[in-house]
């Protein structure tokens, strides 16, 4: 941990204030130290825990990044001292079936494993409702259902005391008195936990999942996509970190003037998803895919059956494939009726949701595993099927590109032009060894990215940079609580103009 004194001017977010700041070039500096703004000071103070005490240093920036490598911190998911962590997550994965659930699910059972405690707070109006998840406490709060999406819960939260009403949210989470706060966006809640943090004097790590404007514009509502950009603005910037699923999305939202984004490192369970369920069960599981012709060329989708993902231009894919392909939707969603009739006189078999070792099987099963959603900020369906050894064909948009490498792992396709990926799954149906060999590629490839390796950077380096930014921009740089002059001034004028 560093925290810097600097004499003259303070240091205010990224940004060292004072007549010649200066933006730092970035290049063959360490990779914890991109995107720092800074200019040499003559006299800066800077105090490293174990160091013995006090460095002074002259005539040098100020970097955020220990003295430790990368190895090491990847690793060693003890490497770090224990934290308090209050997890916030909208909407709730512990119900809610996606890759986002895998994520969060595979960060509590690490974080368990390295000693932290952690808080889970989540909007969930089930009666079954889980009070607990890896030995960790679950805070429910009230919600409702979005009209886009009914399976999911939302909340504003200002109404379960955070702001309004009794505090019992506040009330907890100052009881349980985390070292950071953690918050999956975007969602309704982001604008009461921006307040809660504020309030509370926290750092806040804001780890982002769906990409709002491209929703926007998949459900007609593209005259709102200025305004998504204008408001993930305003909360991520206000943020000591934001996390995100993939160097593309990193890149736009860096390009959007969103400042401290770093990448949530991708993980998978190889164990789980594995070329070996493939067989085993007698061919059961294909049989039932392909609707009792296990012969015929099985293509697949896994995910949620929604309108962003852009199903429907499957079945271009489907007719142009050799007679007899079969394609297989696993999975549920709010579309799911709409794609029925749209498939309908088509050999198209939807499976429902599956979970388990059934889903497993369901992955190792298919010849070919396709992905046509432009939405998609990382694409974990696509790393489970590469890990069960199965070729993918997807589209070249979103963070796809930085899990399918295209003729080595599997094969890309241009946005809105399903006759390339026609041709694609021809190639692959007609040419058996090719089919293995991307297959057992693409197994390689997943077999890099564990869920104990991403997690380990998390709370090692990335948790530890986001506390490290909350001091430098609190009150100058002085390493304080941020200053709460703002509410202070809200306060004053509410006053004032109700006489009270």
């Amino acid at each position: 941990m560093t925290v810097g004194f600097v004499t003259g001017w303070g240091c205010w977010g990224e940004r060292w204030r004072g007549r010649s700041a200066v933006r730092r070039s970035t290049a063959g500096q360490p990779s914890g130290a991109r995107g720092w703004r800074a200019r040499p000071h003559r006299w800066a103070m800077q105090l490293r825990n174990g160091s013995g005490g006090l460095e002074r240093v002259l005539q040098g920036p100020m970097y955020r990044q220990p003295a430790s490598s990368d190895d090491e911190n990847l690793r060693d998911l003890r490497r770090a001292r224990r934290r308090r962590v209050c997890l916030i997550v909208e909407p709730t994965p512990f119900t809610h079936v996606s890759g986002y659930s895998n994520r969060f699910n595979e960060l509590l059972r690490h974080l368990r494993e390295a000693g932290d405690e952690v808080l889970i707070v989540t909007p969930d109006n089930a009666p079954d409702a889980p009070t607990e998840v890896c030995g960790y406490p679950v805070v429910t709060i009230r919600g409702f259902k979005f009209a886009l999406y009914p399976r999911i819960t939302l909340s504003i939260g200002f109404g379960s005391g955070i702001l309004f009403g009794r505090p019992y949210l506040l009330q907890r989470v100052r009881e349980f008195d985390p070292d950071l706060i953690h918050l999956a966006t975007p969602g309704f809640l982001v604008f009461a936990i921006l307040l809660m943090a504020r309030v509370l004097r926290k750092p806040l790590v804001a780890s982002y999942h769906t990409h709002l404007p491209l929703y926007a514009k998949t459900y007609g509502l593209g005259v709102l996509v200025g305004l998504c950009w204008m408001l993930m603005r305003f909360c991520l910037n206000r943020a000591d970190l934001t996390l995100c699923t993939s160097p593309q999305l990193c890149g736009e939202l860096r390009g959007r003037n969103i400042e401290r984004v770093d990448l949530w490192r991708k993980g998978i369970n190889t164990d789980t998803f594995h070329p070996r369920y493939r067989h085993g069960d007698d061919g059961h599981m294909r049989r039932w895919l392909t609707d009792g012709h296990p012969e015929a060329p099985l293509l697949m989708y896994v995910g949620r059956l929604g309108m962003e993902k852009n199903l429907a231009s499957l079945r271009g894919v489907l007719e142009r494939c050799p007679q007899g392909t079969r394609l297989a939707f696993v999975g549920d969603g709010p579309h799911a009726e709409a794609l029925r009739r749209h498939f309908a006189g088509t050999a198209t078999f939807f499976a429902g949701q599956l979970r388990g070792e059934a889903l497993s099987r369901a992955f190792a099963t298919a010849d070919v595993f396709l992905m046509p959603s432009e939405t998609e900020t990382l694409g974990f369906v696509v790393l489970e099927a590469m890990a069960s050894g199965v070729p993918v064909v997807a589209v070249r948009a979103g963070g796809i590109p930085d899990l399918v490498k295209h003729g080595s792992t599997g094969f890309l396709y241009e946005p809105r032009h399903p006759e390339q990926a026609a041709t694609l799954v021809n190639q692959l149906l007609h040419d058996p060894a090719l089919r293995q060999r991307l297959g057992e590629a693409a197994r390689v490839e997943a077999t890099r990215w564990s869920w104990r390796a991403a997690t380990a950077w998390l709370r090692n380096v990335q948790y530890q940079r986001a506390i490290n930014n909350f001091r430098f921009r609190a009150l100058g740089g002085l390493g304080m609580p941020r200053s709460l002059t703002w509410l202070r001034w809200f306060r004053r004028r509410i006053i004032r103009s109700f006489g009270f």
